[in-house]
This record gives C-alpha cells, sequence and structure tokens, in this order.
C-alpha cells in the first residue's frame, strides 16, 4: 500500500459518533457471505446505510466523506445473539429475582442488558421471553434512538400449556385452539417479532399446531423450547421454524426416529418453508465447570453497566459460590453429551444459529456471545467462518431481514463491527470488539465506549 494512503486511513483522531457521511477504511472485510476475505477494504456509509463497498485501490473516497480506519483489523456484519433473556442479568436465584425485579425491567433492567449487548458488537438480538409492555416498549426506544441496544426481535411472553407458580407476566398459558388464535392476535397485534413455544408436548391434542398454524399466518415465525423428545418430535410435526437449545438433560444424544424426522425435514428445504434451524447454546453448560474453578469472569465490571449500586450487589451476593447454584447441579452430568449432540444437529442438516440463553445464572450479556463462538470453533471444531456466518447471515435469514442486515453490501443497513488482528485464526478476539457501529453511528472505537453515541 502506498505511504500516501497509510498516511490517510490511520490519521483518525477525534471520530464523531455519528456523520452523515463515513468511509471506514483499511481492514480486512468478512462480508457475511463466507468468501474470501478483501484486503484494504472501503466501505462507503451515506445516512446509516451502505452505499458502496470496494477496496483503497477502486473506490476513491469523496472528500465530504468523514474517514475512519480499520487498519490492521478485520471488519464483520454486527453479530446477532439469538437468544438472549433480556430481563434477566445473570443472577442465581430466579425465584428471588422475579418478584424482586418486575417493577424495575423497562427502566432499568432490560435497557442495561440492551445496551451491555450493543458494547459487545451485538447489533441485532432475539429476546425470547419477557413480559409483553416492557418488550415492545424497548424495541421502540431502541429504534427510536431513545435507547441504546440492538436491534430487537421479541418474542413477549412465551406460551405454553400453563404457566409455571408466579411467571404470568411473562408466560402466557394456552389450553384451547381459540385462546391459540387470541393469545397470538394478541401478540401479533402489540407487535412482537417472534412466537415462543415452550411445553408443546402438554398442550392437549391440536393446540400447538394452532399456534404454529396462527403464527405463520400473522407472518410470524415460531421459536420452540427442545428439552424433551416428544418437544422435538410434536415441534417437528407442526411446523416450528427453529428450535432452541441443546436438551435431553443427560441423555447421551437424540433418538434415532428424531434424527431421522429431522434428516426428512432438511431433506425438503424451500419447500416446507426454508432450512430448519436450530440455537443449540451450549456454552453456558461447557464452561460451567471451568468457572466454579476459576470464576474470575463474574468479577467483570461490563456487566454492571447500566445497573444500579443495589441490584449490581444482589448479583454478586447470588453467584458467590457458583459451585451450589440448584440451577446448574444437571449441568456437569450434561457436559460430556453435548458435543455428540452438536455433531449430531450438523449431520442432520439443520442450519445452526449462535445464541447463549444469556442472562440466566452466571451468563452475562457482555461476554456470552463471544464465549458461544469460540466454545463452536475452538473445542468442536466448526470452520470459523461457518461459525461467523451462524451469527450474522444466517439469523437474518431466518427472520427474513436478509436484505437490511446480515452481511455487509451496497443498501444494507450500516451495522458493522471491527476487532484488531485475524478473527478467523483467532475467534476469541470477539471478546473485546474494537469498533462497534450500528446504523451507521458509533459506539465504540478503538476499543472506547463513545459515551456521547449512548442516549
Amino acid at each position: 500500500m502506498k505511504a500516501a494512503v497509510l498516511l490517510l486511513v490511520s490519521a483518525v483522531i477525534a471520530l464523531p459518533a455519528f456523520a452523515d457521511k463515513q468511509a471506514l477504511v483499511g481492514g480486512r472485510l468478512i462480508d457475511g457471505y463466507g468468501h474470501t476475505p478483501v484486503q484494504d477494504s472501503v466501505i462507503l456509509v451515506n445516512d446509516g446505510v451502505i452505499e458502496q463497498v470496494g477496496t483503497v485501490e477502486t473506490l476513491a473516497i469523496p472528500d465530504d466523506y468523514e474517514q475512519i480506519s480499520t487498519e490492521g483489523m478485520d471488519v464483520l456484519p454486527g453479530l446477532w445473539e439469538n437468544h438472549a433473556h433480556l430481563m434477566l442479568n445473570g443472577h442465581a436465584d430466579y425465584s428471588h429475582w422475579q418478584p424482586t425485579y418486575k417493577d424495575r425491567l423497562a427502566d432499568e433492567i432490560m435497557p442495561a442488558s440492551a445496551e451491555q449487548l450493543l458494547l459487545a458488537g451485538i447489533t441485532s438480538a432475539r429476546d425470547l421471553g419477557a413480559p409483553l409492555e416492557p418488550s415492545i416498549g424497548l424495541k421502540q426506544e431502541i429504534a427510536d434512538g431513545e435507547r441504546a441496544g440492538p436491534t430487537l426481535y421479541v418474542s413477549g411472553p412465551f406460551i405454553q400449556a400453563e404457566p409455571y407458580p408466579g411467571t404470568d407476566h411473562y408466560r402466557w398459558g394456552v389450553k384451547t385452539k381459540e385462546e391459540a388464535r387470541q393469545k397470538v392476535n394478541q401478540l401479533a397485534d402489540a407487535g412482537v417479532d417472534i412466537i415462543k413455544l415452550i411445553d408443546q408436548d402438554k398442550m392437549p391434542d391440536g393446540v400447538a399446531h394452532e399456534v404454529v398454524n396462527q403464527a405463520h399466518k400473522r407472518n410470524l415465525k415460531v421459536v420452540a423450547h427442545s428439552h424433551r423428545p416428544d418437544e422435538i418430535r410434536v415441534g417437528l410435526d407442526i411446523g416450528v421454524d427453529n428450535f432452541e437449545h441443546t436438551g435431553l438433560t443427560t441423555s447421551p444424544g437424540y433418538p434415532d426416529d428424531i434424527i431421522e424426522k429431522l434428516k426428512e425435514r432438511t431433506a425438503t428445504g424451500r419447500v416446507a418453508g426454508g432450512p430448519l434451524f436450530w440455537t443449540p447454546t451450549i456454552e453456558g453448560l461447557w464452561n460451567y465447570n471451568l468457572t466454579v474453578a476459576n470464576p474470575e469472569k463474574l468479577d467483570s465490571s461490563c456487566w454492571e453497566r447500566g445497573l444500579k449500586d443495589d441490584t449490581i450487589a444482589d448479583i454478586k451476593q447470588s453467584l458467590e459460590d457458583p459451585g451450589k447454584l440448584d440451577y446448574m447441579q444437571l449441568t456437569p452430568l450434561r457436559k460430556p453429551t453435548l458435543k455428540h449432540k452438536f455433531e449430531q444437529l450438523r449431520e442432520a442438516g439443520v442450519v445452526l444459529l449462535v445464541g447463549t440463553d444469556s442472562g440466566i445464572p452466571t451468563k452475562f450479556h457482555c461476554q456470552s456471545t463471544w464465549n458461544e463462538l469460540a466454545l463452536w470453533v475452538e473445542e468442536f471444531g466448526m470452520d470459523p467462518m461457518d461459525t461467523i456466518r451462524a451469527a450474522t447471515y444466517w439469523p437474518a435469514v431466518m427472520m427474513g431481514v436478509q436484505d437490511k442486515v446480515g452481511t455487509i453490501k451496497a443498501g444494507q443497513v450500516a451495522d458493522i463491527i471491527a476487532v484488531k488482528g485475524d478473527v478467523l485464526r483467532y475467534i476469541n478476539l470477539l471478546q473485546d470488539v474494537d469498533m462497534v457501529m450500528k446504523g451507521g453511528t458509533l459506539y465504540k472505537y478503538d476499543g472506547d465506549v463513545i459515551e456521547s453515541a449512548l442516549p
């Protein structure tokens, strides 16, 4: 590269949070399509939308564009977190958390979760399970620029046969087909983006199917838990779009009949409405014993951002002895089963999505997603490029928004992150994202938060 160009792309001082016209200059571009990365890239952004993509040799930078150096960085589409719980912040005791913080979700808990996700490089997130009003409220506040956070795709309350005691504010029971239609319509009319099912195998005959049918009539995708074999069997029969978790507790693998059903479904592809998606959410299970052995990551201050002092103290107190959490006692027995189940899913042809159950005990929004990516690559042998696409391109396809986000090309929203170094060799570089841009607004650069960008 010529010396003049080097000076051009490296002399970036006092970047504004937002400029109408910006040029990201010099980095290696991993655009989300899985092809060979583009060296010395140039990305022109105009009013929050990617205008052109090229290289320093092929794309001239107009004089009126604010130049932002990505020299020495890998540049990627903003990441998706496909299974987050913004109403949770890692506290170990749900029976205490839910009633104590029920009235603080809208003003404190969920906005703090959203901001933490964004600063970790998450520019889109699926929030799967929370009270309806704060879910829709936060989604709209972020869209209106009143709050900082990822673009949210929310489910609102779970739909299940019967809510667990004390959970009626974020779990809705459905017992009849008429009630199924009514609840789905209520959620759709409120503005949710996705319907979440749990315990679908415990619903009366035909009721879960009616939930899926009505959701699809309202152009909503359906995600469903996959903890029990019958949950999966029923989910496949009724046309669920995306299964969540790697369940079956301590069972060594998925039963043969389920694998055959998965293969039948994945063989139909577009005929059945597109790929069958699966979000394994396995990192928290795999790394739990390591967290117990070295709980230092629980002391990170990143998860405290946006939370009040008493909330922070309460969460810390709940995690004082992570090895004795009731929530996690089966986890060490589940760990030996995870790699086989992950391989079974891959071999069956499902399209895997990166999601983490972020917010559950010991899992903080500022840490969860990169840990999942690193596990897939470093422990399970997943190709780094395929893993990145599972957190960028494929989630956008699943949600039907691939014409807006998930890749870096002309016409897409400027949701872009960058890290210093070679992320295809060292995937855990994503634990410290150096640049975060969402919709053309720069929220983080050179590892520093641009506080003026945060509402």
